[in-house]
């Protein structure tokens, strides 16, 4: 790379850095909000700490309460507590030490003994202790309909009776509206007013509270007013317009809390401090509500301006480093991609980086446990690998789109005097239909070459009426064509191709395969045999083409998903000589296949092959030009099966040379060709992991229809790696697929219908691939039957499980958790998006069981 490139590199990579700095720096301004004011009227307290909590009784000792009073009372006089259960009874006596004024809380709820016992001890410590100067019995015991307004009455009374200071019950204030009998019984009106709960925004918050304290001294003009909860929480779900953030929760109380000190108000913020238990109650939010973090720190500036990450400069340092790193890799030997395509990848690499880091802040605000460690440490890792996957699309589809030149072009060599050795072509058949077969060799036998010879090995076909009238064509045809039935014969197609290996013409230089059912072109071996000639060439290879697309719309759609992989993929690995060798339209040098042979241990041993051959040093030729055409399956069952069994043979490859593929030992691949072939079959291990994520939304998405009130949408962060990946795949095939491949929109529409069709079957080929050591060969059946509309549902029978599941569960989600709240509704866009896949599955089921023209050639069925 020239001086003068790698100085405009520089320039546009540090620019795309300041852009995306210059992002973090406008989404983290400063909002000018008043200064925390010296005192504040209260605090609601409870004094749990790290795994304390009321539920199992572990409860915070004496010197743990005192510290936390001794902090309180810097800002405050006053507290309130819940429940006097366990040493919580404890904190009026350690109040006295610090001069702090206790509300003293009951807690009341369906447990009768409870409530009893809370009550006596209430009353003794009211009696004894100087610091309680009110009791409030209950907290939303009416809103939570727990108890009757008439039984709460009766615990009112009795605890007015037995004490001398103001007694009450804490209500949200909608209640004491509603409930107007319960005023006359109570020494004051004790309201929560949470605009976060009713939906209400931040900017609208303040106001939102002091109308409801109007409102409530209107209608209740003889009784005090305490404002018995007020506050914010700094994370949880959404709310309508109401966002729990740190900025939101620092904006809001600083701005409220002087709002109320200035009109006189009696208030207790909710709350002093964290209280990670609380989530089981009030699902997720509830841990947040506190001013101070759970290690006593707090949470946001008392004074100045606010910012919503005040850490962002250190945030935008590390996803700039996440980028250049990732940028490294991408870039390395791009000396023929455009400044458009370096441009492209930085911007995703800087984007890709900054997602990564704003994913690992954003969970590092949330409280852990060990299911959420657990959790956690899984999302990390699936969204590292997510973008990983994500950034090899991107390097595809810039080097597809702005690569200046094309490094390495194989094009038809018409020269006369080209290198045209002796080529020997075997046809491996197993139980294929005679007449299908018979085309085959007849376009073999118009071929233009001058030295040539057809080895047809049939293995394993029992039924001599599939498999004699091929060895009778073979014998009209002549010499040239020899007919080879073997039964039985083990090693599936590579031992059918390894046996036929011996009895080919010891003259012949080139072995070139093809499957039973391509027509190949007659200059197919005149056009490619010569880049032979280069002796470091050891395998040359044309794309898969197919002739039957116009047959039905099914077949249209399956010919729009191949020709990604043989117009797009194909082309970028073969500039770094890496292409993928499939087991048709392919010539192996022969020195090569007499040393390596098939490997008969694997279902895709053509790539295989193709993997020895590089790992030896040596090259291979692509070109992107059609010398044959074949026929694609006929159903999606056959469909998926072939491709099923490309991407479990892919994974039998990867465990086998993985110490190659990952760190180069004992081969000589080039960085360029072991990226490629990882980056390659990266995105079927995506579709892999995926499948836990789908039933992972599935299993959360039913805690939500069960406890609706007790679990919440899961955090956003775990939807937005597969989400991305998801709608960059979409957009990268109907964009490529118009700009490299030349096809219209509609065709590309049928590719991303048809790919998608085929993600769940990928990822099961996948697991097992991960699981298992080999599964028996099965080949992809050609011209057979229209499968019907019963059995082409059948065929997607998994497919339209997980695709009803996933739609009853947004359903349920839409009727048990109601449609207000954003993220109720970005999980349920979610489960819907999760679903596109496998509805594409159902309807390239249906497409393939539609009536079709009668195949061209006599169907032959074989048992």
């Amino acid at each position: 790379m020239t001086s003068r490139k790698l100085g405009i590199n520089l320039v546009m990579v540090v620019a795309i850095a300041a852009l995306f700095t210059g992002f973090w720096a406008l989404i983290n301004r400063p909002v000018s909000a008043p200064d925390w004011p010296e005192q504040v009227s209260g605090y609601s307290f409870s004094p749990f700490r790290l795994g304390q909590t009321p539920v199992d009784n572990k409860y915070p000792n004496d010197d743990d309460i005192r510290a936390d009073l001794e902090l309180l009372s810097e800002q405050t006089s006053n507290i309130r507590t819940y429940s006097v259960e366990g040493t919580q009874a404890d904190i009026p006596r350690l109040a006295e030490e610090f001069g702090l004024r206790v509300t003293l809380g009951i807690w009341i709820s369906t447990d009768w003994e409870r409530n009893e016992r809370e009550i006596a001890k209430a009353i003794e410590l009211t009696n004894t202790s100087r610091s309680v100067v009110r009791v409030l019995v209950g907290n939303e015991a009416l809103f939570r309909k727990e108890i009757t307004p008439d039984v709460l009455i009766g615990y009112i009374d009795r605890v007015r009776a037995a004490v001398k200071v103001p007694v009450s019950t804490s209500e949200q204030w909608h209640i004491w509206q509603e409930t107007p009998e319960l005023v006359r019984h109570v020494d004051l009106i004790a309201a929560h007013v949470l605009p976060y709960w009713e939906f209400v925004p931040r900017e609208q918050a303040t106001r939102f509270v002091l109308d409801r304290a109007r409102d409530l001294k209107r209608q209740f003009p003889k009784k005090p007013l305490l404002l018995s909860e007020v506050g914010w929480p700094s994370n949880g779900r959404t709310r309508g317009g109401a966002d729990a953030s740190p900025a939101d929760q620092a904006i809001y109380l600083r701005e409220l809390v002087n709002r109320l000190n200035a009109q006189g108000y009696n208030y207790f913020i909710i709350e002093a401090f964290d209280q990670p238990w609380k989530m089981d109650d009030e699902g997720s939010v509830g841990a947040y509500w506190g001013v101070y973090n759970l290690e006593r720190q707090p949470k946001f500036a008392f004074a100045g301006p606010v910012v919503a990450i005040p850490q962002w400069r250190l945030l935008a340092i590390g996803s700039g480093v996440l980028a250049l790193l990732a940028l490294a890799l991408l870039l390395i030997d791009s000396s023929t991609l455009s400044h458009r395509g370096r441009t492209f990848l930085t911007v995703i690499a800087f984007a890709c980086g900054s997602v990564l880091v704003w994913i690992a802040y954003d969970y590092s605000l949330q409280y852990s446990t060990w299911f959420s460690l657990l959790v956690g440490a899984l999302l990390g890792f699936g969204a590292l690998g997510v973008f990983i996957v994500l950034l090899t699309e991107a390097h595809e589809l810039a080097e597809t789109v702005w690569m200046s030149k094309r490094r390495r072009p194989f094009l038809p060599v018409t020269a006369d005097d080209a290198y045209r050795p002796k080529v020997s072509v075997h046809v491996p058949c197993y139980n294929e239909p005679p007449e299908m077969v018979k085309q085959t060799l007849d376009a073999l036998a118009r071929l233009d070459y001058p030295d040539f010879e057809v080895l047809v090995i049939d293995n394993n076909t029992k039924d001599p009426d599939v498999w004699k009238p091929v060895e009778a064509h073979c014998q009209a045809l002549g010499p040239r064509f020899r007919f080879f039935h073997v039964a039985p014969l083990e090693g599936f197609k590579g031992g059918a191709l390894n046996y036929i290996l011996p009895h080919t013409t010891p003259d012949a230089e080139v072995i070139a395969v093809i499957d039973a059912d391509y027509c190949v072109s007659p200059d197919w071996l005149k056009h490619m045999v010569p880049h032979f000639a280069d002796p470091s060439i050891a395998v040359v290879q044309s794309p898969q083409d197919y002739r039957d697309d116009g047959e039905s719309l099914f077949k249209r759609l399956c010919y729009a998903e191949y020709k990604g992989f043989f117009h797009i993929g194909m082309i970028t690995r073969n500039d770094r000589d890496a292409i993928i060798q499939h087991g048709t339209m392919t010539m192996t040098r022969r020195s090569v296949l007499d040393e390596l042979k098939w490997a008969d241990w694997c279902i895709t041993e053509d790539a295989e092959l193709g993997l020895r051959v590089f790992e030896k040093g040596l090259s291979a030729a692509y070109s992107e030009r059609s010398y044959g055409k074949g026929l694609m399956p006929d159903t999606f069952i056959d469909f998926k099966k072939q491709r099923f069994r490309w991407a479990y043979g892919a994974i039998q490859i990867i465990k086998r040379h993985a110490r190659c593929l990952l760190f180069g030992r004992d081969c000589e691949l080039s960085r360029g060709q072991r990226y490629h072939f990882l980056a390659g079959w990266l995105p079927w291990i995506a579709d892999g992991l995926n499948i836990f994520f789908t039933f992972g939304a599935l299993l959360w998405s039913a805690a939500m229809i069960i406890v609706p009130n007790r679990v919440d949408p899961p955090l956003m962060i775990f939807a937005i790696p597969p989400l991305a990946l998801f709608a960059f795949k979409v957009g990268k095939i109907l964009f490529l697929y118009r700009r490299a491949v030349g096809v219209d929109l509609k065709d590309a529409l049928f590719a991303a219908v048809a790919g998608l069709a085929l993600s769940y079957t990928i990822a099961k080929a996948v697991l097992y691939g991960f699981v298992t050591h080999g599964i028996p060969f099965f080949r992809t059946p050609k011209m057979a039957s229209s499968s019907g509309l019963m059995k082409a549902l059948a065929e997607a029978r998994e497919e339209v499980f997980v695709m009803l599941l996933l739609w009853g569960a947004a359903l349920g989600i839409g009727l048990a958790q109601g449609l207000p709240s954003m993220d109720v509704i970005f999980w349920i866009g979610v489960l819907l998006i999760q679903s596109l896949p496998y509805l594409a599955a159902l309807i390239m089921a249906l497409l393939s069981s539609l009536p079709r023209p009668k195949p061209s050639v006599e169907v032959v069925t074989v048992g």
